[in-house]
Parts: structure tokens; sequence; C-alpha cells
């Protein structure tokens, strides 16, 4: 039986072009859709009516898959792609990977024929995988990730830099034991953090060597991190977690114990979640910001739906902000914030 791929073999064209072309999408130009048209013709190709028409309905409905659904992180995320997608009058259908790569090709054929198109975070920020479970007919838009075998449109967060800036900040508050929690090693944000920190001791604290504890992104691997430090194993004045809950974690354990965070202690985290900004001290952190993240991505792929041809050339990456705060500059930080409030 002749396929849709044996007439873009025929035609010269990629799948999805076929896909729009046949679709009736006008984002085909016309010289393409004459020969796609002439092809299918001399297959005698006839698309599955039932397939057809899963793919011309319109269901006003925006397919988001993420690795988790729960904690800070995530929420602002969808928050972010819901205030596009509201906008619009879309609806959003959210899946959920649990962490789990294998079962990341699972929730993407769950949303065919559901979704009008797909936001897609990788569990392990990276694409390559994917690119044969993608549907070339489905606009699609890939979160913290790239794809490397297809032209996938993304947003993602220069995790290398935003870990530069403020293991920097760190160093330039006079710190020079300098000890990185890291993330889970198979996670792309994670390894450019990490990247970002080793550059940073090396090129700014003369450090070929600093201290990496490992981390896996959990509160709990922050007040592990907290224990070994009480107990003397691992000498440190300050700490840059990869992520803000881990630094929570840690914060929470070291506090316990009469720790003063912000002058005994410096603590840095990165992504600031709203806890950052509600505990006590306040952590320092980078301001990668979640939700715009997720509503430039939503923003993206509204674009794809109206027709346009987005790929790989239109990704967006995301430069993360320094907010300092008690947890690096001490009590005076929050002192001289308050006074200007009253000012």
């Amino acid at each position: 039986m002749v396929t849709i791929r044996d007439v873009a073999k025929e035609a010269g064209v990629s799948v999805a072009t076929v896909s729009r072309a046949l679709n009736g999408h006008t984002n085909v130009t016309k010289e393409t859709r004459e020969a796609i048209e002439a092809a299918a013709k001399a297959l005698n190709f006839v698309p599955h009516s039932g397939a057809r028409s899963l793919t011309i309905r319109q269901t006003d409905t925006i397919g988001v898959i993420l690795p988790d659904l729960f904690g800070e992180f995530f929420s602002e995320i969808i928050r972010g792609i819901d205030m596009i997608a509201h906008g619009a009058g879309k609806h959003l259908l959210l899946g959920n990977m649990h962490g789990s790569s294998h079962e990341t090709t699972s929730a993407i054929r769950a949303m065919r024929g559901r979704v009008d198109g797909l936001l897609l975070m990788p569990p392990d920020s990276t694409a390559e995988l994917l690119t044969d479970h993608l549907d070339p007919g489905m606009p699609t838009v890939l979160l913290n990730a790239q794809a490397g075998g297809s032209d996938v449109p993304f947003v993602a967060v220069d995790n290398y830099h935003g870990a530069r800036t403020i293991t920097e900040h760190l160093i330039d508050c006079g710190r020079r034991r300098i000890v990185h929690i890291a993330g889970p090693k198979h996670n792309r944000d994670a390894r450019e953090r990490l990247r970002g920190f080793t550059d940073a001791m090396r090129e700014k604290a003369g450090e070929t060597q600093p201290v990496v504890l490992p981390g896996d992104f959990t509160e709990g691997a922050g007040r592990e991190a907290a224990r070994l430090l009480l107990a003397g194993q691992v000498p440190a004045d300050a700490v840059f977690a990869s992520n803000d809950v881990m630094a929570v974690g840690l914060i929470s354990v070291l506090d316990e114990a009469g720790v003063a965070i912000g002058r005994d202690m410096l603590v840095a985290g990165f992504d600031d979640i709203p806890l950052a900004r509600h505990i006590t001290p306040r952590l320092t952190t980078m301001q990668s910001n979640m939700a715009q993240l997720g509503s430039t991505a939503a923003m993206l792929l509204l674009r794809m739906l109206r027709g346009e041809q987005l790929g790989m050339a239109h990704g967006v990456v995301l430069s993360p902000s320094l907010a300092g705060r008690e947890s690096t500059l001490g009590p005076e930080a929050g002192t001289a914030r308050s006074s200007a409030g009253r000012g």
C-alpha cells in the first residue's frame, strides 16, 4: 500500500510538506503543491479518510507534555502557557511523562487526533530520540530542548551563562570554597549549569577541581548536602545549588543547625521559583522566568497554527538575570530594599 512517505520521496519533499499540501494548508507554494499532487496521482495514493479527518479537524486544544506536572517549576511553565492559550481561545491537554524517557513516545501518541499542536519538554532536555516519533503534520515546539535530527522550533534558557553569572557573584562576595550541588547527570540543564560553574571557578577563582556534590533537583538532595557540610566532610563557605528546590532543602537544615545563611554560609540557587522570594532568608538565584518560557513557546506554536513555517532557526534562548537577595548579601540587603520601598 502506498503511504505518505512514498509520495514525499516521489515529490522530493518532506513528509510534513506532503501532509500540509494534502490537507489544504496555505503555507505550501503552488509549485510544490502541484508536484505533490502529481506524485500522489502517479502513485495512486489515497489518504486514509479517518486519519485525514483527524488531521484537519480543529480541536482548539494545545497538548502540553512535561516530565512532571508537580512542583513550582512546572506549574510556572503551565501558567505561562495558559496565559497565551486562554487569550487565544485554546484549551490545554496536559500529559505527564513522570520523568521517564521511555514514556515520552506513549505520551506523544496519546495526543494524536486530540490536539492541534504540541508543546513538549523531553525529560532529559534533549530531543534526539524523539525525531522518529513526532508527527510531521502536527505543529510542535520544544521546551528547553533542541531536536538534533529535525527542524523543530524551541524555547530554552541559557543555563551555561546563568551558572557562570551566579558563580561569579559568589566569588565577588569574597568566597572561594564554593561547592556545587549538581542536578541529574542525564539532564541537559544540569550539565550546562555544572559546566558554567566549573568554568567560572577555573577562570575567576583559579580552582581547577571544585567540589561537586550529587543531586537530583529534589529538596532531599539539598538536605543531604547540608548534612555533609555540617559533618565537616566538605569544607565550604558558599553553595551554588543547581536549582532552587535543592537550595531550599539545604537552607532548612543549615538554619536548624544555627548556621547564619548570608554570613557564615552563602547559598544561591537557579530558576527563581515563587518560594525563593518567600523563605527566610530570601534566596539569591537566577531568574530564568519559567512562565516566560511557557508563554514564549505558546506564542510560537500559535504562529505555526496560523500557517507560519517555523523551524530551529526561529528558536528563542532566554537569558536569565541575577536576583541578589539575603542568602548571599546578608540581612542588610533586605533592609536596604525595605528602606527603598518606604522612600
